[in-house]
């Protein structure tokens, strides 16, 4: 087995593979495939251990791939693949040709190999002359497509222009039908009583990215405004958006359809909730959220800041509602417009 994996991809791949597992275990999976017909007519019912030498980029219906590795697995059992990130690929490119021309051919590689697949109308015709093979793929959507499909990664390691990982099945797939690939996402968020809404945003960051909460938290912790460290899921025009403001907007929909009010605590997803104090996760849940949170009232630099913020806004807000988020709208008007506060 050891020369047949090195043969397919490297020693160094091999070393990487065998440190986390028993190899010539019988209840190790080792293919070279990108379909999951060869996943899922497996003789055998599960195994604690399935290793993919193929790169992900090159798999067709991913999700299916993943969902159908998970089905294959025990609980707790080990996925192993890799995949050539689009940071990966940008830097291969520009080093494979001569200055000018690298880039010429990387500007053309990005509209047809990543932009061409996300746009409504080109997505096809991307996919009926590539087979979906050799598709671009940023860190962020990778590792999201894994965590919506019941895995959690435990170990990574970049070499030989790949980013090689080691996840675990940790629960069933989320079975996402409609996952947010265009300019315009919706975002599940908890509205009042706990009742999930959609929030509207203009895309800031990269697809599949909402189910990598846990992991950048795990990882990056949080900065100053309550934000998670070194980001890496942010696109570039995502960061020029959220500079100006530009990805806020859409919320104004969910403002017309009453899921979000004018002034309010900031809707927030089910893990980030979750690091809030048990007590006034329960309070918080009471209340509308709002377009515009008490953090550009008083600009709270830390987490612990940031909860005692919204405290004392729904306590001034019990007392008098109307009054409080006049006050509040008009003191984040200013922060905002005259003295750029921005949360990151």
């Amino acid at each position: 087995m050891k020369d047949l994996i090195i043969q397919e991809t490297s020693e160094k791949s091999y070393n990487f593979i065998s440190k986390q597992i028993d190899i010539e275990s019988e209840d190790t999976l080792v293919v070279a495939t990108t379909t999951t017909f060869n996943i899922e007519k497996q003789f055998q019912d599960s195994f604690n251990v399935i290793i993919n030498l193929k790169k992900v980029n090159d798999i067709r219906r991913i999700n299916k791939f993943f969902e159908a590795a998970n089905s294959k697995l025990d609980f707790g059992g080990l996925f192993i693949g890799n995949v050539e990130t689009y940071w990966l690929r940008k830097k291969r490119i520009l080093a494979k040709y001569p200055p000018v021309i690298n880039w010429a051919v990387y500007t053309v590689d990005f509209f047809v190999k990543r932009v061409s697949p996300k746009v409504w109308g080109l997505k096809k015709v991307y996919f009926f002359f590539t087979r979906g093979q050799n598709r671009v793929l940023s860190k962020a959507e990778s590792f999201g497509r894994l965590y919506s499909c019941g895995f959690e990664i435990i170990d990574e390691d970049f070499f030989e222009n790949r980013l090689h990982f080691v996840a675990r099945k940790v629960k069933e797939p989320a079975y996402d039908y409609s996952p947010t690939y265009g300019p315009l996402i919706k975002l599940k968020r908890l509205g009042k009583g706990g009742k999930q809404i959609k929030v509207y945003k203009a895309r800031t960051m990269h697809a599949y990215s909402e189910y990598l909460q846990e992991y950048i938290y795990k990882h990056n912790a949080l900065q100053e405004g309550g934000k998670f460290k070194n980001d890496f899921r942010i696109t570039t025009i995502g960061k020029i958006l959220r500079k100006f403001w530009l990805d806020e907007l859409p919320m104004l929909i969910n403002w017309l359809k009453r899921d979000l009010k004018i002034v309010g605590v900031r809707p927030l997803s089910e893990h980030y909730l979750s690091l809030y104090p048990e007590d006034f996760r329960e309070r918080r849940k009471k209340y509308r959220p709002g377009l515009v949170p008490p953090f550009y009232y008083d600009l709270p630099k830390e987490f612990d800041e940031i909860v005692e913020s919204e405290r004392r806004y729904l306590d001034a807000y019990d007392k008098h509602p109307f009054l409080t988020d006049w006050r509040y709208f008009w003191k984040a008007f200013d922060n905002i417009v005259f003295k750029r506060a921005r949360s990151n």
